[in-house]
């Protein structure tokens, strides 16, 4: 029915899109608490300090939605996607602190997402498996933002299934998934350790390796110069529009991972597109 009803089937895409932003919400916030939790305790054990486990009191599921500010459940209809900020006026309903408006403009951007990835692959397994990684893209993003920490928990298995999709060459051959797995990873890892040698700093992270490794599993080794082209583009503006106008010290770093993933997403769509643009307008086509 939703594949014979493309408006049903966009309207089912944006409310799935909706409800599973607001997960996505949770795995942002939690997730790098819960690896927080597990190095402390790595750490102690290595140390041989007084034994500390992991603390378990927080997971993805546990404990329920709540205030982080005065720790109030938040009750089922408090917690409806981007209505429920409405009709708060974007303020907890119990203590009035107000609430980040990343929640909801999260849970819009995964639905928009949704929509378009759907509008373009179709309800195919295509469709299902990109839309998997554009949920995987918007918690990379976030989380980069928030601790410059790409983990490897969502970016290795995102890979893996890269990997295992284009075996069947759902997005591409498995010859290109493979080389641009590896080039991926190579390209930048070696700018890494040129950087390194002539500044004697680490310019970027490990995961922006493997997030890049990650795009050349899913869309082969072709689309790797566009997408660090376009993330080095997108990065080096917003990096200067960000220390002209909100007076950022130069010093501070800026993570990579956003901009890695925005121009993921735009080869996604269009890498094909962009490649025979320049291939034409440089004669080589």
């Amino acid at each position: 029915m939703l594949i014979e009803n493309p408006l049903l089937l966009l309207l089912s895409a944006a409310l799935f899109g909706l409800i599973v932003g607001s997960f996505l919400n949770v795995v942002i916030y939690r997730l790098p608490l819960i690896l927080q939790a597990r190095w402390n305790a790595d750490c102690h054990e290595h140390l041989g300090l007084a034994n500390q486990k992991a603390d378990n009191t927080i997971s993805l599921s546990l404990p329920a939605s709540h205030c982080p500010h005065c720790k109030a459940n938040i009750k089922a209809w408090q917690n409806i996607p981007v209505i429920s900020y409405l009709l708060l006026r974007g303020k907890c309903a119990d203590c009035g602190t107000r609430i980040s408006l990343r929640y909801p403009l999260v849970e819009l951007l995964s639905s928009l997402l949704t929509i378009a990835v759907i509008w373009h692959y179709g309800l195919t397994v295509a469709g299902i498996s990109a839309t998997l990684l554009v949920w995987s893209l918007i918690v990379l993003t976030f989380i980069d933002l928030d601790h410059q920490l790409l983990p490897d928990s969502i970016t290795l298995p995102v890979l893996w299934l890269g990997l295992l999709l284009n075996a069947s060459s759902v997005f591409i051959d498995p010859v290109s998934a493979i080389y641009g797995a590896a080039f991926g990873y190579l390209s930048l890892w070696l700018i890494f350790q040129l950087f390194r040698l002539l500044t004697g700093k680490e310019g970027m992270g490990f995961g922006d390796f493997k997030l890049l490794a990650l795009f050349g599993a899913w869309f082969g080794w072709q689309l790797l110069p566009q997408i660090v082209v376009i993330a080095s583009v997108t990065g080096a503006i917003i990096g200067i529009g960000m220390i002209v106008l909100r007076k950022r010290e130069r010093e501070i770093p800026i993570p990579f991972g956003p901009y890695l993933a925005i121009a993921g997403i735009i080869a996604m769509f269009w890498g094909e597109s962009i490649n025979n643009w320049y291939l034409q307008i440089s004669g080589l086509a």
